[in-house]
């Protein structure tokens, strides 16, 4: 026989909830099952989610995971099941394919290469196997193959690469596969969601297709499964370089079973076409990671300080996102249940009436805030459906200011103490907003982006508070065309205020004209400088040499820009320590829990920009 039914499946996994997870992955199996499917296979590390850290360092964890591991058996007949979990040997630990079939486990697949780079960090848990070996590992008194296998099913070879491992160029494991004359390379991964990257990792599959002479097929993980990162569940295939399947993205459903008829003697398959759009993406990964992040942390809704501008404004818009895809997508019932809401929406709009219910917005005045901010804020709240409160922190602002100007014996200016009073006003906002939260039950959501944290542009304690911060991962430039993007394609009308303003932290008073590019520098620029020195990690004069030809600048502006924002950048990295968790959504971040870590201390670049008079 040379004919296979192939199941993939991806599954929304929580570290620790082994009762969800493995919920999750027998529901799965049983879909498959209906649709009379020979062979299923999960992502990496299904059984524990991939977000579990230092749990996996554990003795305990790895035995619990194989404990789950026999509670898979019994769904094993008739249907071989692929399903990743770690797997301690002494004291290592190895990041496992384990396969299921007729009640039992036929081997153990080990994981070669681990990813370090970026927001992974898999060599601190995890041992690479070495290529070509295979050992017996005790399993129910049993000794299972271990290590580097091809198995066969129905006639067709098959084997595995487990996620990095097919990123490794010259020395990745599928050369070894084709050399064994594999049919099917599956490449169960748990790879982060980032604007972008299904386009690479379409090219990869396609590559690999063609290049190892075997049908590939790639499955990941789903949702936002331990706060951070966000897995699109991307289930891909692909022969003879040709893209043969491809799945809905960022599903809120807890899994999604994917089936394909292979046939080895098969010449050809129909060629799949895929679109990819930045904007789309963004909202999208957002909606569910907001959603996930909502039910697993067991709160009740979100708080938002609604300041009327464009931060907080494109939150709130991903709130109500969250509201309407997920209705679109599990309809109301499920929706709800969900996030264990008891609400029963009455009207025919129940996304407005269940935005109503997870979002407050409170916009709150200063004596520096405009009416143009307020309307804006209010507009957008009432035109979604959240719940809208304002009040004004005048009196919080006076009497914090009155109590220091008595201690230090002197009226505070503006000339002499600007930052002092424009923070107070952030701060200010902080307590009554957090009260707010804590009432309802809710997560306080940030409204920090990245291009803020690059330069410490954020009020410490001020508009930095926060449960979560989901768009601290985006830098500004992209967030401004977001809201007008939204305004039309997404039909928020209520935007038109916000892409009407010009962006301002509105701390200073009226007469000053107060604007976030005046006080910072163009926020085109700080993409291109962080683009540099961040993702690429290129030294002041290498940006300065690069940018000037890129950029239509004054070479001494230049210089001033790439001076500010290094010495901000430096001055800056204990606030970037102290931000709310955001979400990995770009290519880069600047979380050092995640992507880029920088010394608290440091002398600021100091030699490294006097070479740029230099030149």
């Amino acid at each position: 026989m040379s004919t296979l039914k192939i199941a993939c499946a991806t599954v929304n996994q929580t570290p620790l909830d082994w009762e969800g997870n493995i919920g999750h992955i027998s529901q799965a199996i049983l879909k498959a099952k209906s649709l009379d499917a020979d062979f299923i296979c999960f992502p990496e590390l299904a059984i524990t989610g991939y977000g579990s850290e230092d749990l996996f360092l554990s003795y305990w964890y790895p035995q619990k995971a194989l404990t789950q591991l026999e509670k898979l058996l019994p769904y094993s007949l008739d249907i071989t099941i692929a399903v990743g979990l770690p797997i301690r040997i002494q004291d290592k630990v190895y990041n496992c394919v384990a396969l299921l079939e007729n009640q039992k486990v036929i081997g153990f697949v080990a994981k070669q290469f681990m990813a370090i780079d970026g927001v992974h960090y898999e060599f601190r848990w995890f041992t690479p196997w070495e290529h070509g070996k295979v050992i017996n590992f005790e399993f129910q008194g049993n000794q299972v193959p271990f290590g580097d296998l091809v198995l066969e099913k129905k006639g067709i070879k098959y084997g595995f690469e487990i996620c990095e491992d097919a990123w490794r160029g010259s020395v990745r494991p599928g050369y070894r596969l084709k050399e064994r004359n594999v049919d099917i390379i599956f490449n169960p991964s748990a790879s982060h969601f980032a604007m972008g990257k299904s386009i690479l990792r379409e090219q990869l599959v396609n590559e690999s297709s063609k290049l190892l002479n075997a049908t590939y097929f790639y499955i990941n993980l789903l949702g936002n499964e331990a706060g951070r990162m966000i897995f699109d569940g991307e289930i891909l295939a692909s022969k003879d370089g040709k893209l043969i399947m491809k799945n809905n993205l960022l599903s809120f459903e807890d899994s999604q079973v994917t089936t394909f008829d292979y046939d080895k003697q098969a010449a050809d398959y129909p060629e799949i076409q895929s679109t990819h759009q930045k904007n789309e993406e963004f909202v999208k990964a957002s909606s569910l990671a907001l959603f996930d992040y909502l039910r697993k942390s067991k709160s009740k809704g979100f708080v938002l300080s609604l300041s009327g501008g464009a931060d907080s404004s494109t939150i709130a818009v991903l709130v109500s996102e969250m509201v309407r895809r997920g209705v679109e997508e599990l309809g109301v019932t499920s929706f709800l249940k969900k996030l264990g809401s008891s609400f029963i929406p009455l009207t025919n709009n129940p996304v407005k009436e269940i935005t109503g219910q997870v979002l407050t917005t409170a916009y709150q005045a200063s004596d520096n805030s405009s009416f143009a901010t307020f309307q804006s804020a209010k507009l957008l709240s009432e035109s979604i459906g959240a719940e809208f409160l304002n009040w004004e922190i005048t009196d919080e602002v006076k009497s914090y200011t009155e109590k220091i100007e008595k201690s230090l014996g002197r009226k505070l200016s503006w000339k002499e103490d600007d930052i002092a009073l424009q923070n107070i006003q952030a701060r200010a906002r902080s307590p009554i907003i957090w009260m707010l939260a804590n009432i309802k039950n809710a997560l306080l959501l940030s409204t920090s982006n990245r291009s803020e944290g690059d330069v410490g542009y954020t009020t410490m304690d001020g508009d930095t508070s926060g449960s979560i911060s989901p768009i601290a991962a985006v830098d500004k430039y992209f967030i401004l065309q977001w809201l007008r993007w939204a305004e039309t394609e997404l039909q928020y009308s209520g935007l038109k205020k916000v892409n009407g303003l010009q962006p301002t932290a509105e701390l200073r008073p009226s007469e000053n004209q107060q604007t976030d590019e005046t006080d910072l520098m163009p926020y085109s620029v700080i993409v291109e400088i962080e683009r540099l020195a961040i993702r690429d990690k290129r030294s002041p004069v290498d940006i300065y040499l690069i940018l000037k030809e890129e950029l239509s600048l004054e070479n001494g502006l230049l210089k001033s820009y790439i001076k500010k924002f290094f010495r901000l950048w430096s001055r800056n990295q204990w606030k970037r320590e102290r931000l709310a968790p955001s979400f990995h959504l770009d290519e880069f971040n600047v979380d050092p829990k995640t992507w880029y870590r920088f010394p608290i201390l440091s002398g600021g670049y100091a030699e490294e920009l006097k070479e740029l008079d230099e030149i």
